[in-house]
């Protein structure tokens, strides 16, 4: 171990050289590290320390080579100054090990090896303080001299023993060691020190040891303690953790949302068949209408905290398809016009001469954002007039139009201080006032979302207890000018020309089985129930259907398995429609792909069973 070289020499010079260019690297260093904001953690902190402690490494190494020349006369400075360049010796290799040992095992186990490490290092300083050194000067020339003797040789012992614990390390988690650049730095300190050892066996009076220490702390910088590098994986640890905090929270929304779904399939189900029951009392019919009105406002609740939950996890997506805008806003003033009730209220609907006959755009998504538009003006209008205006602007030089669409109302209007707040979510406005209107909060900040995933833009001017008027702006591309014929959405239900039509249904539900039979009652179907997959393939075999409905959610065999082994039946060419409680946005298309013919969701809708039945079977 080479501690101190004296006056003038080749080696001299070299290792002078060596000593101040680190001192000048590690100071700028320090500087850079320090200014910056670091992460807290573990780590961080080691580094940090053995940032600071390499300074006082190399101004020891300084002093000491300063203090050389007079060491025949005060023998004493050089004796405090070596002893404290071994104690920092020691210390630095023991915050590598420690480094080394934290990126290995479980961080449970840190405190009690740091503790072992204090411990170790108290003992050998005190140790190194009764151990004498011997100072050395070669027959080959009288102007160097460096150290020997049992403090170096145990200062060695301690050294090996930090290094062989390195490599231990190393060895017991291999498999890491290629895929974790933390590992970098101390395999090349390790190398560094071998080939160190080498050099100073054959010129024990070059002093390497500060300057293997410096090289090993700027390449860590470099590699894996980078602030920047550091923050840079802190967000991408915190995205990781986030995007399977969304993915849990959807799972989990799914999961619940199905399961509200199919006791909800039953309640509507019944409540509607109650209805066309003749010989129900008027009241008996009254208590079936707010049944089946209650339930419907309790999937608006979970459709639109699905909604939310897609939208913050970037789940939502654009699916632009071929519509008639007239047909969609037409069909939205027959769906908002039951909202209103018993309401003095006059709707008003205006649509501009040159819309144009066939867009094309996400149509879905168009009728949500309008139609939870005209459901909120519903809601908080109690008198007076809605207004229900679309416009548009035709840009035939980039063949898109600009829809304008504007709902005024005569309602209670919003304060002006609160106009801000309305498309927050889960928020309420004059919640005082609004105690008897039922709703989560989250319809116009489901719309505001939806508006601008399309490109568009969505205002509101409303004056306080007069009203309010909501505007969107949406561009669609434009298909055709033209007005399709004979394209108008049958809004009634049609229970003729399904004689001889043979269904199968398929659910692990009795409930839900009784429902399907109790709504295509009407249709005089030749209908067969089965309440599993494997039965539904055993039925299959032997009868011949003309449609099937097929819940997907089964125990050992869901609808999809059982769907593909329908397909690989000879002969079977079956329209398959699934038929479940699934209901997230994009599930319809999912169960297409999947092989489905159609979809329908649960609480099953009379008028979109009608479409289905009407495509398939008549």
């Amino acid at each position: 171990m080479v501690l101190l070289i004296k006056v003038d020499g080749d080696y001299m010079n070299i290792t002078m050289m060596f000593s101040i260019t680190s001192l000048f690297y590690i100071i700028v260093l320090n500087v850079i590290y320090f200014s910056k904001k670091n992460v807290n953690n573990r780590e961080t902190n080691i580094y940090s320390t053995i940032l600071i402690a390499i300074i006082f490494g190399v101004l020891i190494e300084l002093a000491m080579r300063i203090a050389a020349p007079f060491y025949n006369t005060a023998p004493i400075i050089s004796d405090i100054l070596a002893k404290g360049f071994l104690v920092y010796t020691l210390f630095w290799f023991s915050l590598i090990t420690l480094y080394c040992f934290l990126v290995s095992f479980n961080e449970n186990k840190y405190l009690i090896f740091k503790k072992i490490l204090i411990i170790f290092n108290i003992i050998c300083d005190i140790i190194f303080m009764f151990l004498p050194i011997k100072y050395h000067f070669p027959e080959r020339a009288i102007y160097y001299t460096y150290t020997l003797g049992p403090a170096i040789n145990f200062l060695y012992v301690c050294v090996f023993l930090l290094i062989l614990l390195n490599i231990l390390f190393i060895i017991i988690n291999f498999k890491k060691v290629y895929h974790n650049k933390k590992y970098y730095p101390i395999i090349i300190t390790l190398i560094l020190y071998l080939v160190a050892a080498v050099i100073q066996n054959r010129y024990p009076e070059l002093l390497l040891n500060i300057f293997i220490q410096s090289f090993t702390t700027f390449i860590m910088y470099f590699t894996i303690e980078n602030p920047d590098i550091k923050h840079i994986n802190e967000l991408n640890l915190a995205k990781d953790a986030a995007e399977k905090a969304n993915k849990a929270k959807t799972e989990f929304l799914s999961n619940m949302s199905h399961e509200i779904r199919t006791p909800l399939n039953a309640i509507v189900g019944f409540s509607e068949c109650m209805l066309e029951q003749n010989d129900l009392s008027k009241e008996t019919k009254g208590f079936a209408k707010d049944i089946v009105d209650a339930s419907n406002n309790l999937l608006e609740i979970v459709n639109g905290i699905l909604d939310i939950s897609k939208i913050e996890a970037n789940k939502m997506e654009i699916v632009a398809k071929e519509y008639n805008p007239r047909e969609v806003f037409n069909s939205l003033c027959k769906l908002v016009k039951p909202k209103l009730q018993d309401k003095p209220i006059e709707f008003k609907y205006t649509c501009c001469e040159d819309l144009p006959g066939v867009l094309k755009g996400d149509v879905a998504k168009v009728k949500q954002i309008i139609l939870n538009i005209l459901t909120n003006a519903a809601k908080y209008t109690e008198s007076g007039q809605i207004e229900f205006i679309v416009n548009c602007i035709n840009r035939r030089d980039t063949n898109t139009c600009l829809l304008y669409v504007s709902v005024k109302d005569t309602g209670r209007g919003i304060k002006k201080e609160n106009i801000d707040k309305l498309f927050n979510k889960f928020e309420r406005i004059d919640e005082d006032r609004n105690t008897t209107i039922e709703g989560t909060g989250l319809g116009l900040a489901i719309t505001k979302s939806l508006v601008e995933m399309m490109g568009g833009r969505i205002n509101v001017v409303s004056k306080y207890g007069e009203g309010s008027t909501f505007r969107v702006y949406l561009e669609q591309e434009i298909i055709s000018m033209e007005v399709p014929e004979n394209n108008v959405e049958e809004i009634e239900i049609d229970y003729n020309g399904f004689t001889n039509k043979k269904i199968l249904v398929v659910d692990d539900s009795l409930i839900n089985l009784k429902v399907a039979q109790n709504i295509l009652k009407p249709y005089n179907f030749d209908l067969v129930t089965v309440k599993s997959g494997m039965e539904a393939l055993d039925i299959a075999k032997n009868q011949t259907f003309d449609l099937i409905l097929m819940d997907i959610m089964m125990p050992k065999m869901n609808g999809i398995e059982c769907l593909n082994s329908l397909r690989e039946m000879p002969g079977f060419n079956v329209p398959v429609v699934a038929l479940t409680a699934d209901a997230i946005e994009g599930t319809d298309e999912k169960y297409k792909s999947a092989g489905f013919d159609d979809y329908l969701s649960k609480p099953i809708d009379r008028y979109l069973l009608n479409k289905v039945l009407r495509k398939f079977l008549k």
